[in-house]
């Protein structure tokens, strides 16, 4: 029988997308994962009061407090504690080290909203990334959901979906529109993807 692969969420705020997979697990879109660690950069994350919500237990791992060092080894005790498999950058704005990163090779998926190779890389993130696509006057945007590697939005490509761009969008409203017909679709698809590949390939935890 083939065994759920266990999944952690890393996030930083909100926690919309963190929703959306939670929503998408309660509804058997995601067969062969099962979240059962969400970890958040900052104590104040709502998006650990949506995990507390569904059940799935929440951590915080305050980065202003602690070095790089060990802020990733605080992480890492929480993975190795919970037998984590597979992370889930969702909405997760704390930048991961090469050698963290090269530890969980093709085990981290990102979710990043505009249609890589546009808008991407290093400081653009959230509201920026909209804003960049409105001044450059592009007419479709959309989200992207890759692997992670020591490249900001470098890894590949695992699934991308394009968002038209309507006259008078603000960054608010496209950033809505991109999250609804995009990155909540694509988000749970990705991960379902990644842990029915491991679940199959009978693939360990780093």
């Amino acid at each position: 029988m083939l065994k759920n692969v266990r999944v952690a969420v890393f996030v930083s705020g909100g926690g919309t997308n963190l929703e959306a997979l939670l929503k998408a697990q309660e509804a058997g879109a995601i067969p062969h994962g099962e979240i059962v660690l969400v970890c958040a950069s900052t104590p104040s994350a709502y998006a650990l009061t949506r995990a507390a919500n569904h059940g799935v237990p929440g951590i915080a791992v305050s980065r202003a407090e602690l070095t790089q060092e060990s802020f990733e080894a605080a992480l890492t005790e929480q993975l190795t504690a919970y037998r984590v498999e597979v992370i889930v950058l969702a909405g997760f704005l704390s930048i991961l080290s090469e050698g963290f990163v090269c530890r969980w090779a093709n085990r981290i998926v990102n979710v990043h909203p505009s249609l890589i190779p546009a808008f991407c890389g290093k400081g653009y993130y959230g509201l920026r990334v909209h804003e960049a696509a409105l001044q450059r006057g592009v007419k479709v945007t959309g989200a992207t959901v890759h692997l992670v590697n020591e490249i900001p939005d470098g890894g590949p490509i695992l699934l991308q979906r394009a968002v038209e761009v309507l006259p008078g969008d603000t960054p608010e409203v496209l950033q809505r529109r991109v999250m609804e017909q995009a990155e909540w679709v694509l988000l749970p698809q990705a991960v379902e993807l990644l842990c029915q590949q491991i679940s199959e390939t009978g693939g360990t935890a780093p």
